[in-house]
């Protein structure tokens, strides 16, 4: 005689606890937010409000209220209550402090990098930005040209494994995204030129010279100071 089998009860989803669900808007709002300032949807010195944000983003006033704190705590808007929300423009002196700390480390990691026998997985990742970017530049994608440019220098801090370095190089990128941006939308030389700065960079690293390694990120980000004040 044959049994019968129990039917199986359909599986159901976790609930997600209203604690956790903030968590994810507060984290989609800040993310979404980040974009529509870096990619220059809303450029330097647009003023803003909440019920703009809400209807842009379709997302409540409590996520969008924490996002806004965390994006004036990297110095990409100010928040008031006289102006309200203000995207922030990039002086010199913060452009000329942020290279200065970068011309202070990223050199060193370079070298570092360069004294090392890198795995074939690390080259292969190295390389692969490199063709990305090479791709990019090419074409005149500014915006792709532009991510892959950033990657390019955390690919650096994180083959390094070096966590303070990476979390504040991460910083510093989310402040100098848009100026970098627009400075690669107005000169399309300055794509290739990018490029192959890394390359040689690269070069250097997978030849142990660490001397020359160092002098080529230096050289590279005197270049993107100065490319960038100059424009």
């Amino acid at each position: 005689m044959k049994t019968k089998l129990a039917a199986k009860s359909p599986r159901t989803k976790p609930a997600t606890t209203p604690g956790a669900e903030k968590t994810l808007l507060k984290d989609q709002a800040y993310t979404e937010l980040k974009e529509l300032i870096q990619t220059g949807i809303y450029p330097p010195n647009t003023f803003l409000s909440e019920r703009q944000l809400v209807e842009k983003l379709q997302i409540s006033k409590t996520p969008i209220r924490s996002a806004l704190e965390h994006l004036e705590a990297q110095g990409l808007v100010a928040v008031s209550p006289q102006q309200g929300i203000v995207v922030k423009e990039l002086s010199v002196r913060d452009i000329t402090e942020l290279f200065d700390m970068r011309l202070a480390m990223e050199p060193f990691m370079a070298s570092q990098l360069a004294s090392r026998v890198l795995s074939a997985d690390q080259n292969e990742r190295l390389a692969g930005n490199l063709t990305k970017q090479h791709a990019a530049a090419l074409a005149g994608d500014a915006l792709a040209a532009t991510r892959l440019d950033i990657e390019f220098h955390m690919l650096i801090a994180s083959l390094l494994d070096n966590r303070e370095m990476t979390a504040w190089l991460t910083r510093c990128f989310d402040k100098l995204y848009r100026s970098v941006l627009r400075i690669n939308q107005l000169s399309n030389g300055r794509l290739l030129k990018s490029q192959q700065d890394h390359a040689a960079i690269v070069a250097a690293i997978n030849s142990g010279e660490a001397t020359a390694a160092a002098k080529a990120m230096t050289e590279h980000l005197r270049y993107g100071r100065q490319f960038l004040l100059g424009g």
